[in-house]
Order: C-alpha cells, then structure tokens, then sequence
C-alpha cells in the first residue's frame, strides 16, 4: 500500500468533515474527491470511522511535530525545557490564530467540536509524554529534582490552557500582560520550580 495514497485521502477527508461536517461526508464523497475508487479506500479503511480516526491522528501528531523535534534534539535538559516552553505557547498562537483567520479551520472548529477535542486531547496525551522524557532526562543529568517534578505536569498543562483562552479572547492587553514578558515569566517559573539551584539560571 502507498503511504502517499493513505496521506492524500486523509487530507481530503479532512477538508471534506471541515466543509460538510462528518456525518454528511460519505466515503464516496471521499473516494470522489480524492479521485480514487471506492475499493481503494476500502484497502486504506475498513469505513469512515477508522479514516475519521486517522484524521484525528494526523492532526494531533501536526501539533505535536515540532515538540517531537525538541525531546530528541541536541539540547541540554534545561535548554529542552525552555524551547518546548516556547514552542507550545507559538502552537497555541498559531492555533488560535488559524481559528480567526482560516475559514475552513473556523468551520471545522465550530462545527466538529468534539472532534477538535479528541485532536486536543490526543495532542495533549502525546505532548505529556513528551515533556516525561525531557523531566526524566533532566533528572538523570542532575538539572531537575525528582520530587519537585511530581506535579509539574498538571501545572504546565493548566499554564498553557489558561495561556490559550487568553489568546482566544483576546484580553492580553484588557488584563495589562505583556504576551513576550509572560513568555518569559512562564520559563522561569517552571524552570525555579523544576531545576537544581545550579541550574535554576541557566
């Protein structure tokens, strides 16, 4: 089977949920639009719900590529945490910013929103394991205190939730933060909460 043939069907069942909405979409509507034979859909998907499945999929790894880069980059523990820090609020910019300016992602957003929640939440599921493997390498290097790591997880996560909502409303300037200050507020924060004393100022 071609990965380039599974790709190309997952894409235009993607624009085709965010125009008509998935239960309006057949896999005819697909096979059509993707200029295939209902038989070579069947060959990629058993039915809709599996190709709807690898949508959610491939959205959710979309967010979570360049944090993916991150945790295997050649960076130092400290450095890792930092740059995923600011990636994941750059996510959240692009994200919210694709919602107000791209017709179709606003109509996917508003229209499925289940399932930009299971994007969300597969996103986020991945993303945590991710920031584990930065923690965990970090505190075998001797950059972070174990027992200080135990609740960090739970405290980015709502970080970057209550980071997002702020972008959605729009009210940085209503609530007098400065979005490239609280960048670097966020950073310090977690790093003086997760960091040995030697590390914290790094």
């Amino acid at each position: 089977m071609s990965i380039k043939t599974r790709e190309k069907l997952i894409e235009v069942a993607r624009q085709l949920f965010a125009h008509k909405g998935i239960e309006n979409t057949t896999m005819s509507d697909i096979a059509s639009a993707s200029y295939k034979g209902r038989r070579t859909i069947y060959t990629y998907f058993k039915n809709k719900r599996e190709i709807y499945n690898a949508v959610i999929e491939s959205e959710s790894e979309q967010l979570v590529g360049q944090l993916r880069e991150i945790a295997s980059a050649d960076m130092t523990p400290v450095e890792k945490l930092r740059r995923f820090i600011d990636v994941r609020l750059d996510i959240v910019e692009e994200t919210v910013s694709r919602q107000h300016d791209t017709p179709m992602f606003r109509t996917l957003f508003l229209r499925e929103v289940r399932k930009m929640e299971r994007i969300r939440k597969t996103a986020i599921e991945k993303e945590l394991e991710l920031l584990h493997q930065i923690l965990t390498d970090g505190i075998n290097a001797g950059c972070f205190v174990k027992e200080k790591a135990q609740g960090v997880y739970s405290i980015m996560l709502m970080m970057f939730q209550g980071i997002e909502l702020s972008y959605m409303r729009d009210n940085f300037t209503q609530m007098k933060v400065n979005q490239l200050k609280l960048r670097e507020q966020a950073k310090q924060f977690i790093a003086d909460a997760l960091c040995t004393p030697a590390q914290a100022g790094v």
